[in-house]
């Protein structure tokens, strides 16, 4: 397998949009090309991500229409992933491996959503359509629901009171907003204090508002070569050391929710890929979608034993100068979640990070970043990780 690097990288702004999911991913995939310093007919493949878009504009197969937005060549094949919120990191995970196999050298993968056109009822159930339709969906379980479950448990399970607790994961979305306001692409850029979090409004108990990722529109995309092509291409290629992918198959009600095990497999496989462990990353953008979530994540990833992850942000463990910076994006929570294009987002976010470029909300030092991002039910896990 050859080595495979990214170039260029590009995200629009996220939040709401009068755009059309073409029109963004052509905005995100034409900067990702002009910063790779390649032009529409290098491009060999596109691996398109997008979710939602018969609901949102009652347009699928769209990716051979955002092929002909970009310019691109006849020959270059174009394909439309779809893997809940893990869709736009399944597809760049797709395009490396194909490029790593020789197949081709020069590729485009990203996303598209547009999710704020339907609305929050709509929204909400299309999004519940990636959870289990005969036994989940079915029974009226959305994803607020369930990882509020998963709040539950944990308090259970690790003897944490939910009282407690839920200052803690306070503490997470105040850090989040905060890094979100140093972005300016993020969806929210509003500094917020715990208050404002355990004052809001519940969405599924012990989950309150500002617990809760938004919906967005976005796009991104991101550029990958062959490494000895991208070294003559741009001056800072970023490097995927490692790449993993699981599934989840138990339903809800058969899972311990506080351990995502497709995680725990998908960090395996990469880190493995890589020969770097949890001590080696120096920033991490994962999937918070809840404020429970993210504590998840850095427990799979053993950043933190299993119960101990609960207060690493009020510790100031997880922003800057702490042990691992975590969403210095902003995250889900404050950057945007458009889930046809968030893991382009995430990946975007690291390369940048480990090119230095981040401005104010820069992690210092940074040579290794990882990107985390969940499907569903907990049923797709995508994890890649990139070195400069």
């Amino acid at each position: 397998m050859r080595e495979v690097a990214v170039l260029g990288v590009a995200m629009t702004k996220f939040g709401v949009s009068e755009k059309t999911n073409l029109e963004m991913f052509a905005e995100a995939g034409l900067e990702a090309m002009e910063k790779s310093n390649i032009e529409p007919k290098d491009i060999q493949a596109l691996f398109f991500g997008n979710c939602l878009g018969g609901f949102e504009e009652g347009q699928l197969h769209m990716a051979p229409f955002a092929h002909s937005e970009l310019g691109l060549p006849t020959s270059a094949p174009a394909v439309r992933f779809e893997c809940a919120c893990a869709t736009a990191t399944v597809a760049i995970r797709h395009a490396a491996l194909l490029v790593a196999s020789g197949v081709y050298d020069l590729v485009l993968a990203g996303g598209t959503e547009r999710a704020t056109i339907m609305g929050t009822p709509l929204a909400t159930r299309t999004f519940a359509m990636a959870s289990q339709a005969q036994h989940e969906y079915g029974a009226g379980i959305t994803f607020p629901g369930v990882f509020a479950m998963a709040a539950h448990m944990y308090s259970a399970k690790y003897s944490v009171p939910l009282p407690e607790l839920k200052k803690h994961l306070a503490e997470i979305a105040v850090k989040n907003h905060r890094h979100g306001a140093m972005n300016p692409k993020a969806h929210f850029q509003k500094e917020i204090d715990v208050d404002t979090v355990l004052n809001s409004m519940l969405v599924a108990d012990p989950l309150q508002l500002f617990d809760c990722c938004p919906f967005s529109d976005g796009a991104a995309a991101v550029v990958i070569a062959e490494a000895g092509k991208a070294k003559d291409l741009v001056d800072k290629p970023i490097y995927i050391a490692g790449m993993g992918q699981a599934a989840c198959g138990p339903l809800y009600l058969q899972q311990d929710l506080t351990r995502v095990k497709a995680r725990e497999e998908a960090f395996r496989q990469a880190s493995s890929q890589a020969g770097l462990g949890p001590e080696d990353i120096d920033v991490v953008e994962l999937h918070d979608c809840f404020t429970i979530a993210e504590v998840l994540a850095i427990e799979s990833f053993g950043l933190y034993d299993f119960g101990k992850g609960f207060d690493a942000a009020t510790k100031g463990e997880t922003t800057f100068g702490g042990k691992v910076v975590v969403n210095p994006s902003g995250g889900l929570k404050a950057k945007g979640h458009p889930i046809g294009a968030t893991g382009a987002a995430q990946v975007t976010e690291i390369v940048e990070q480990l090119r230095g470029e981040c401005g104010e909300r820069q992690v210092q030092g940074a040579k290794v970043g990882l990107v985390d991002t969940l499907g569903g039910d907990l049923g797709t896990v995508c994890n890649i990780i990139l070195r400069s």
